[in-house]
């Protein structure tokens, strides 16, 4: 397997990678990440098809929002342009915490 650096400082940590094996400064697509996540998935014996990409993203904004990261922090690394789909997330979790909720228990 061949082994790349590259200085995640700056820029998107999941970058582009040509038909050559040379890694570029753009941002790998939700489809490329979705295709290495797969077939990570299967080699690990793990059922590809209960797993994605836009999971992943999710899966993120959702635990910042568990751990009282603010939405614009938590913006600032899933690269979410829209303020209005980021905030889907932490909306949903506030829905279950939700002191009128608890009034059917």
């Amino acid at each position: 397997m061949r082994r790349w650096h590259v200085d995640t400082s700056d820029g998107p940590i999941f970058r582009r990678i040509d038909r050559w094996g040379n890694i570029g400064d753009l941002p790998a697509s939700e489809a490329m990440l979705n295709d290495i996540l797969k077939a990570r998935l299967k080699l690990a014996g793990l059922d590809p098809q209960d797993y994605s990409a836009h999971g992943l993203r999710s899966g993120f904004m959702t635990e910042a929002r568990n751990q009282g990261v603010s939405l614009e922090e938590a913006m600032a690394h899933s690269k979410h342009r829209s303020y209005q789909v980021a905030s889907q997330y932490y909306k949903a979790g506030d829905a279950k915490e939700s002191r009128a909720l608890k009034i059917l228990e």
